[in-house]
């Protein structure tokens, strides 16, 4: 097993780096290549992504869309977030965007991107991250099911 410990210097000071944050109306397939160049670099030896997509279900019923709307605290609070977990986690790199807007089925909804020269840190610091940007920052999705009713997660 590698020892961080072992590493030379440059590796840490490539890392303990929020790359990026955003809320983004845009769609995040087109964000994903940029992401994983700007956030790896040749010292990192792993590269761990999270992709969370729109599922056809909620709760046993059918969904067919959803719509995402925020506070305007959202970024800070995404931001925020991102810089705690590289300060629990300094030796990652960590880039991530949450849309808003109408998504599809199978549409990239939040896109999360760590880069580590190891993989342990990398693999532990994109659970916690996405596990707390999912309960504490201000973003709303309003789901349609497949009954034609409607409602709120997240409020």
């Amino acid at each position: 097993m590698s020892d961080p410990a072992t590493d030379p210097d440059y590796v840490a000071e490539q890392t303990g780096t929020v790359v990026h944050t955003a809320i983004s109306a845009d769609p995040l397939e087109d964000h994903l290549a940029a992401a994983k160049l700007t956030t790896q670099t040749r010292a990192m030896g792993a590269l761990v992504t999270f992709e969370g997509t729109v599922r056809d279900h909620d709760n046993g019923t059918g969904v067919t869309k959803l719509d995402y709307t925020h506070h305007p605290t959202a970024p800070a609070a995404l931001a925020a977030i991102a810089e705690e977990t590289v300060r629990a986690h300094p030796e990652i790199r960590l880039w991530a965007e949450h849309r808003t807007g109408s998504l599809d089925i199978g549409d990239l909804a939040f896109l999360v991107v760590v880069a580590a020269a190891h993989r342990g840190p990398a693999f532990e610091a994109i659970a916690e991250f996405a596990t707390r940007v999912k309960s504490e920052v201000p973003i709303w999705k309003e789901q349609e099911h497949t009954d034609g009713s409607t409602d709120w997660v997240g409020l």
